[in-house]
């Protein structure tokens, strides 16, 4: 079989909890954009269902600098909800919109490898990426599906690692080359307090988000969103996109050109 040409390749980040809240139409709108001949490669995360789950099981879980530390219990219960419920509920809505696609994890096939982080003494299994198959990806985007991806890694030996989705949204971008990355939120994008009111900054450069972090006006879990779009920046993607998924028909506006949000650019 020849592969098919990618006319034109996104990828989307978007956590679990955000996905679960989006109306039909933003659905709707990803399948008419795969109809088109745009390829999608969604990444997600669950950090609200893993908890939940973790506290239904009695297993004790905290964060540090926004990774959650992850034992080998906590792990078990990670994989079970990204690659297992998350995962399929995701696949559920696309095709439900009449969109095709498949689920699967870093596992599968060894698609994300990983090694543990720096701070593995603090953090536990959670990993960060050092490869992704591409080819894996291009060819379920070949045979016509939107390939949605646990960001579950796992190393040469087998061992499972927890990545977090931001990171391993921007490793798939920089590894399948793709020329953007949409980060969907709840959130109308980086937010900065201006003459005492919050307003959006349009685009903002990758030396100005260190000036943010370092201000503490960007802080929490929002500080792994912009190191993974710095990162990624840094490879093949010329810029990261960060929107509100509740925007009517926002994918189309945004690979539009349209420019809502927050861009993250190189300068």
């Amino acid at each position: 079989m020849t592969e098919q040409k990618i006319e034109k390749l996104f990828v989307m980040k978007c956590g679990g909890s955000t996905l679960a809240a989006l109306p039909d139409s933003f659905f709707e709108d990803l399948r008419e954009l795969q109809a088109s001949g745009v390829q999608p490669v969604i990444v997600h995360g669950g950090g609200p269902a893993i908890s939940d789950n973790l506290a239904k099981l009695g297993i004790e879980s905290s964060f540090v600098n926004g990774l959650r530390v992850t034992t080998e219990d906590v792990l078990d219960v990670v994989e079970m909800t990204l690659a297992g419920s998350i995962n399929k509920a995701i696949v559920r809505r696309i095709q439900g919109s009449g969109g095709q696609a498949l689920g699967l994890s870093g596992v599968d096939g060894n698609l994300i490898l990983a090694r543990p982080v720096a701070n593995s003494d603090v953090v536990g299994q959670v990993g960060e990426v050092t490869e992704v198959k591409a080819e894996i990806i291009k060819g379920i985007l070949a045979l016509g599906y939107i390939p949605v991806i646990a960001p579950i890694g796992v190393d040469a030996g087998g061992q499972r690692y927890n990545i977090n989705a931001d990171t391993a949204a921007g490793a798939v971008a920089s590894f399948v080359e793709s020329p953007s990355m949409v980060v969907v939120t709840d959130v109308p994008g980086i937010m900065r307090t201006i003459d005492g009111e919050k307003v959006v900054l349009p685009s903002v450069t990758v030396t100005q988000i260190e000036e943010l972090i370092a201000s503490g006006e960007i802080y929490g879990g929002m500080i792994p969103k912009v190191r993974a779009a710095m990162d990624c920046i840094q490879g093949s993607v010329s810029e990261v996109v960060i929107v509100d998924g509740k925007e009517p028909q926002v994918l189309s506006r945004v690979l539009g050109g349209e420019k809502l949000g927050t861009r993250i650019i190189r300068s």
